[in-house]
């Protein structure tokens, strides 16, 4: 029994109207979560993707060719039951942003923090009226409590679908500013990637690529790239 995989026994994958968003149907049967609780999405534009997921499995289900349906799970599965811790993880990258620590030499690095990450700094000013103190070095400082209390509001405020999709803008990056930047489509995504890989990519420059590292690299960015596309569905019409 231990080789018994799950095999496709639908013809269709179709999208429902239900009573609180849209729901994945199998040949009319709804879809069940891990948790057996019904997948039902907030956006007709998020079931739909899902659907499709569901539609293009062949032959043995393969479950990590269904990402849209992996963190529609995971929202239903996980943050629905725990939304405040969630959101309180995450909000406490704050505390400790990439974006907010920098290196103190050599002054080519320096410069292009500042270029790069200040910005970014600037664009949270404008628009959450929080100003975010920089760091030399690695040692935590804490933020001023009042900058975090505005930063954890924000991100309370967060469904638990996007909160699902939060998570990955905010764990892979490493930065709350960058899930933010990304979750309001204040930068191109790929852009706020790169940016949150300004110091490896400095030091590829400086001693060359790292094959393995690299490879690793482009995994996470197409989660983050994901993520971002799931939070986008999130709001869609």
């Amino acid at each position: 029994m231990s080789d018994w995989k799950a095999k496709r026994f639908w013809k269709e994958a179709t999208v429902e109207q239900a009573e609180e968003g849209f729901e994945v149907r199998l040949d009319g049967r709804p879809v069940k979560t891990p948790a057996k609780r019904s997948l039902i999405l907030p956006t007709q534009a998020m079931a739909a993707v899902v659907a499709a997921e569901w539609d293009a499995q062949e032959g043995e289900i393969k479950p990590h060719l269904m990402p849209a349906t992996k963190t529609a799970n995971a929202a239903l599965d996980k943050v629905v039951g725990q939304h405040a811790e969630v959101a309180d993880m995450l909000a406490d990258y704050g505390d400790s942003d990439l974006l907010c620590y920098r290196a103190d030499r050599p002054a080519e690095l320096v410069a292009r923090q500042a270029a790069l990450w200040d910005p970014m700094l600037e664009w949270a000013q404008q628009t959450f009226g929080v100003t975010l103190a920089l760091r030399t070095g690695v040692m935590h400082q804490p933020q001023d409590a009042a900058v975090l209390a505005v930063l954890r509001q924000q991100t309370h405020a967060l469904s638990a679908f996007e909160l699902a999709a939060f998570h990955d803008l905010v764990s892979l990056s490493g930065s709350l500013i960058l899930g933010f930047a990304a979750a309001r489509q204040a930068r191109d995504v790929e852009a706020l990637w790169d940016l949150s890989r300004l110091d490896e990519i400095w030091q590829a420059e400086q001693w060359g690529v790292d094959d393995e590292a690299e490879e690793m690299a482009a995994i996470k960015k197409a989660s983050f790239l994901h993520a971002n596309t799931m939070f986008t569905l999130c709001r869609a019409a």
